[in-house]
């Protein structure tokens, strides 16, 4: 994970991490108000992206919707097929840049009437909610991880330990500090201001791990080649335009897809490219929720960019 200075806490970050907030959260309630039986998946994550381009803001990253035993990191491919279940436990989970600022935000829909569903769904918001609770400056992050922990557990579930909140920057979606579901007992970090950090608790009734399994179908570029040896120049100029923020195969959809696949093959054998299979838990019978907001840390206030309520 990239460590990174804190911006300062000028207005032109407050501004723009404000406005990239602002945007993310409704994109974020479009979303679930989409989310039903029968509707495509792909369906969702264009409407959604196609209203973030609107509303003046870019995806920071592809806006993704996993299911049940799937925590994160599902990304239809182009023309997906796939459909949402009765009784599916959805995440969605979207990011919005504005001129860089990065705002992240995630929620749970279940299309069913189980009360153990709808507890999935309250645990990962209860602890959501207590973590914003204990934030402020001067805080110890451990603070928050006591809470989401706590929170979760109540509910006779576990987190999944292995997925941390994170802080976000300037064209950054993932980098230090890492908000951990359990508390690091040697952890000392402190909320500071200028620190901007987005908090995903999840909540599961499987073990608590998850790994990665499938196809990826998110990237990102960690450094520029060398050379462009089979490298398609119309690929790569998309992928340059991102500025290190990661993309999907469905960035390209306008593009031949032999020259999409031979650049990405290209990028990631050279060790320019990263990608990000799903994260699942290996159970088929499990389900995961996720509950996320982005909060600013301001000198005197700590402010959640994205909230409506949580």
């Amino acid at each position: 994970m990239k460590e990174f200075p804190r911006p300062a806490v000028t207005d032109e970050a407050i501004h723009g991490f404000l406005a990239a907030g602002r945007i993310a959260g409704d994109a974020r309630k479009l979303g679930v108000s989409l989310i039903q039986p029968g509707v495509r998946l792909e369906a969702v994550l264009l409407e959604v992206e196609t209203f973030i381009r609107d509303q003046g803001g870019s995806p920071a990253f592809p806006a993704q919707t996993s299911r049940n035993q799937i925590a994160a990191h599902y990304c239809s491919k182009p023309n997906d097929p796939m459909v949402y279940e009765p009784e599916d436990l959805v995440k969605i989970d979207i990011g919005v840049e504005v001129d860089g600022w990065v705002a992240d935000n995630a929620a749970t829909v279940y299309l069913g009437e189980s009360a153990h569903g709808k507890k999935l769904v309250q645990a990962s918001q209860d602890a959501l909610a207590a973590a914003i609770a204990v934030a402020a400056p001067g805080v110890q992050i451990r603070e928050l991880s006591r809470a989401i922990e706590n929170a979760i557990t109540a509910h006779g579930l576990k987190p999944v330990y292995n997925l941390t909140g994170h802080g976000v920057g300037r064209w950054l979606v993932h980098t230090a500090p890492q908000i951990p579901a359990t508390p690091d007992r040697e952890g000392k970090a402190t909320l500071q201001p200028g620190m901007v950090i987005a908090i995903e608790p999840f909540a599961t009734d499987g073990r608590g791990q998850v790994y990665e399994q499938g196809k990826a179908e998110i990237f990102a570029l960690v450094r520029k080649p060398h050379k462009f040896k089979n490298i398609d120049e119309r690929v790569w100029n998309l992928i340059e335009k991102m500025q290190g923020l990661p993309f999907a195969r469905r960035t390209f959809c306008d593009l031949p897809t032999g020259a999409v696949e031979a650049t990405l093959l290209r990028l990631k054998r050279t060790g320019c490219l990263i990608d990000f299979p799903p994260l699942v838990d290996p159970d088929p019978s499990v389900r995961i929720s996720q509950a996320e907001h982005t909060l600013m840390i301001l000198e005197n206030e700590v402010v959640v960019t994205t909230r409506d309520v949580c």
